[in-house]
């Protein structure tokens, strides 16, 4: 075998890791989606190219490229309500925080078009005297008090607290990018949404106080929150 053989025997080839039949061009017509990938390495779980084929009833093809990741798959939901359904794409990171890729598309009338996934902007947090913590979800909303006497001996022991309970130095909690979306129906009549989760953690990223659970809409072009909910860790 030669050396170039050799080398090309351990290139990875694209495969499709699933077919799907949609109507995602709003013509009334059936759709096939090809979600294709290229692994890491031959024996690897995690795919460093991802990218979908969308072929239309008419031939024509549309091509939509993805972050890499694990156990890739496409859901197809009207998120933005135009009354053709979107294609939305998820994949886990494989990191500890548990985080996810995702992208949402838009192939109405043959344009392809990507619509931005919401992102929680206010949130805000720190900790406070009495091993305390305040959490602010909005500008307006009132703070939400988080006791975290529970962990004290572990704050004393970093340095954060002392042994009385007073702060010894001013430290925001880590608030983290969005971990997940889950589509979820609203209503019959105002049709699907997306449900988020956004991990909240103290003194480092495994110290988990809770989550913030967002029900997000999307209306004339733009996300607006139904809910925000804080879900604490211990409940």
């Amino acid at each position: 075998m030669s050396l170039q053989a050799t080398v090309n025997s351990k290139i990875p080839n694209s495969i499709t890791i699933h077919t799907y039949k949609e109507d995602v061009t709003g013509d009334g017509q059936t759709d096939t989606i090809l979600l294709k990938a290229i692994p890491f390495s031959n024996d690897s779980a995690y795919y460093q190219k991802i990218w979908a084929v969308i072929k239309d009833s008419h031939s024509k093809e549309w091509k939509i490229q993805y972050e890499g990741g694990y156990e890739p798959t496409l859901q197809f939901y009207d998120l933005n309500h135009d009354k053709i359904t979107d294609i939305y794409y998820q994949s886990p990171t494989g990191g500890s925080g548990g985080l996810y890729n995702y992208q949402l598309n838009t192939l109405k009338n043959g344009k392809l078009k990507e619509i931005p996934l919401p992102t929680q902007r206010y949130v805000k947090g720190k900790f406070m005297d009495n091993f305390k913590a305040v959490l602010s979800l909005t500008p307006r909303s009132k703070e939400i008090s988080i006791n975290v006497k529970d962990r004290s001996e572990d704050y004393i022991r970093l340095g954060l607290y002392s042994e009385n309970g007073d702060l010894l130095k001013p430290t925001t909690l880590m608030i983290d990018p969005i971990a997940f979306y889950e589509p979820v129906l609203i209503s019959k009549s105002k049709g699907y949404g997306l449900k988020s989760y956004q991990q909240i953690s103290g003194a480092y990223h495994a110290d988990q106080l809770g989550t913030i659970e967002t029900l997000w809409y999307y209306e004339k072009g733009k996300w607006i929150i139904l809910t925000t909910e804080w879900v604490p860790s211990d409940q």
